[in-house]
């Protein structure tokens, strides 16, 4: 396919955040195969551009440089680092409409939507930049007279970074900006099919004043990962690991990491349920319904992938979701009023397909969307089932897209049960106006975060993410820090004369 790599460039502001290139000790280069990948729009499948296929040797000169540059960045008071990160907070706001727009050329997403992640994005290094004064330790009263106790926090060295597609932006911030508030350099290892929102932030941190080496980033397509993936959890350069992604390489990961011992934080696969109760505000219940399943064409981790509705009440819930579902807009994300995007890739597609026949073939009903959309190849129209039950694959895998399956329950312990029928446990969701019943029902269901008549929660100020096989450690607020600091004790004797 013809691609002219002026294109992108042209439509922006700022033609120089659109860089086809790796970040390596302070520079913008090449592999040096000089092999690229393609990256494609997945609205309508033309080249957004290309990008370095770097091997394992850029990645270990990623991981000495960033190493090298430890030592002066870790010296660096809070206060300061602070300050090169809210520098590169303003720089983030002044190019929302830049950022926004190479995430929707790359990922598909509405450009509403990418704005938004944007902001969202903007909030991690608001807050770090503030957090980076905050690294306290502690006084321990001494069991002995004669010795004092402290503990203070230090960073872990440096850090590899491994981000997803859905959240191309503000998965780099609520990794990256701890990691530099912290006093941590880090490779950064984007998604293969969205490299170029990783490049930007890059491209911004670097005019921020990030000292050189601390901020490195390798490019590398889907096929090819491994390598990559191999040597950042093998060098006993890299103290910790964040990823971001599907819990079956979270356990590849994990696995391989455990050979240098390495700290992780893996926010991983969800199986989220959304409960409605019979005394459920039913209007904000599908409200908040619709804001948490079709958000990024329900490829979000924390998107609602059963959604359980008392038996009084189902049939009014399903009739009012369908409805709104219906009215969505299916568009390439460039358009105006674009509210549902495409699928990521055809396999992401198939995926979808695969789980809707299953459920259909097996006695759900279909009462709006269940096919592709005519916007195209990868567009897939917003989807509401009944009749969903248990023995079908949409009850207990991950579907990852617009599909909306509803569970009939009767009691308040059938549907506890079986919101906690899974393997994944990052967030849940229910919908009631009992006070007692709402603190059962947060206390009992297996979820690291739950949204109280709310369908979406996340936030810098309050920690993200899952328990069981939905990962390991927090993201943002304080505990966001501590992922990347380690906690030192140290002993004084001979204080009493």
């Amino acid at each position: 396919m013809d691609f002219d790599e002026t294109d992108l460039g042209m439509q922006l502001k700022d033609k120089n955040l659109f860089r086809q290139q790796c970040f390596i000790d302070g520079k913008w280069t090449d592999s040096l195969s000089g092999e690229t990948f393609d990256v494609y729009n997945p609205s309508d499948l033309s080249l957004v551009g290309r990008m370095p296929n770097c091997s394992k040797i850029e990645t270990i000169k990623a991981i000495d440089a960033a190493n090298k540059a430890w030592d002066e960045w870790k010296k660096i008071s809070g206060k300061d680092r602070s300050l090169i990160i809210r520098n590169w907070h303003q720089l983030i706001l002044d190019n929302v409409d830049d950022l926004a727009l190479i995430m929707t050329l790359e990922n598909g997403k509405p450009i509403s939507d990418s704005k938004g992640e944007i902001m969202y994005a903007s909030w991690f290094t608001d807050w770090f930049s503030e957090e980076a004064k905050r690294a306290y330790g502690k006084t321990i009263p001494s069991t002995l007279a004669d010795r004092r106790i402290i503990t203070i926090k230090q960073p872990i060295g440096v850090c590899g970074i491994i981000t997803p597609w859905n959240f191309p932006s503000a998965m780099i911030t609520r990794k990256v900006a701890p990691a530099l508030a912290a006093g941590c350099p880090v490779v950064i290892k984007p998604a293969g099919t969205t490299p170029f929102s990783a490049t930007a932030l890059v491209e911004l941190a670097n005019r921020a004043g990030v000292p050189k080496g601390i901020i490195n980033l390798i490019s590398v397509s889907e096929k090819d990962v491994g390598e990559v993936g191999d040597e950042l959890c093998t060098n006993k350069n890299v103290r910790k690991i964040s990823f971001t992604g599907s819990t079956n390489v979270g356990r590849a990961l994990i696995a391989k990491s455990a050979s240098t011992i390495k700290k992780v934080s893996m926010e991983l696969g969800g199986h989220a349920p959304l409960i409605v109760f019979e005394d459920a505000d039913l209007d904000e219940a599908v409200k908040g319904a619709m804001a948490n399943k079709y958000r990024n064409s329900g490829q979000v981790c924390v998107s609602a992938n059963r959604i359980f509705v008392h038996e009084k009440i189902h049939d009014k819930f399903a009739e009012k979701l369908a409805k709104k579902s219906s009215e969505l807009k299916v568009s390439d994300g460039r358009k105006d009023g674009a509210q549902i995007g495409p699928l990521i890739t055809m396999a992401a597609v198939e995926k979808v397909q695969n789980h809707v026949s299953d459920a259909k073939n097996k006695g759900a009903k279909i009462i709006t969307g269940g096919d592709i959309d005519n916007a195209g190849k990868q567009f897939y129209k917003p989807t509401v089932m009944t009749n969903v039950t248990n023995d079908m694959k949409i009850f207990y895998e991950e579907t990852f897209g617009p599909v909306a399956p509803l569970i009939k329950f009767s009691s308040d312990e059938e549907v506890i049960k079986m919101a906690n029928d899974t393997n994944y446990g990052l967030a849940g969701y229910f919908f009631s106006k009992d006070i007692g019943r709402i603190w059962r029902v947060a206390e009992a269901l297996e979820y690291g975060m739950i949204g109280v008549n709310a369908g979406v929660i996340s936030t810098e100020v309050a920690p993200f993410g899952g328990i069981k096989e939905s990962g390991i450690g927090r993201e943002g607020a304080a505990e966001g820090l501590d992922e990347y600091l380690e906690i030192k004790y140290i002993c004084f004797d001979g204080i009493s004369n």
